[in-house]
């Protein structure tokens, strides 16, 4: 099983966060700075177990990146969990048709945090 996480998201800060999280639970995290950049991450890293995606970001946002994986990759999207400052019932909704398995507001709790990734990567705490 992959302990992979994909972190998409614009800000270093947030990523920094999450990879500090994640990292101290035992998990590898690949960065990307926007949607574009995400879909090249998971065509490169075809073990990728779980994304995490921001919603706004420059170029592409998280929702158009959600949208747009089947057609990328086909028959192999990983789960996402949106993780954002929205909480517009519209923008969960959305992310909930695009296939989003799970929506956290920021600032996160590491503690729920881990608890998603765990439960959707099938990984139970650290390596």
């Amino acid at each position: 099983m992959s302990r992979k996480i994909l972190v998409v998201d614009d800000s270093n800060t947030t990523r920094g966060q999450l990879r500090f999280t994640l990292a101290d639970a035992g998990y590898e995290v690949i960065e990307a700075v926007d949607g574009l950049d995400g879909l090249a991450k998971l065509r490169a890293h075809r073990d990728i177990a779980m994304v995490l995606c921001d919603v706004n970001m420059p170029r592409q946002g998280g929702l158009e990146m959600l949208e747009s994986l089947p057609a990328h990759l086909p028959g192999r999207v990983p789960p996402i969990v949106v993780l954002t400052t929205e909480g517009a019932v519209d923008l969960i909704q959305r992310a909930q048709r695009a296939g989003a398995k799970g929506w956290i507001r920021k600032p996160f709790k590491p503690e729920l945090l881990l608890a998603a990734v765990q439960k959707l990567t099938g990984s139970a705490g650290p390596a």
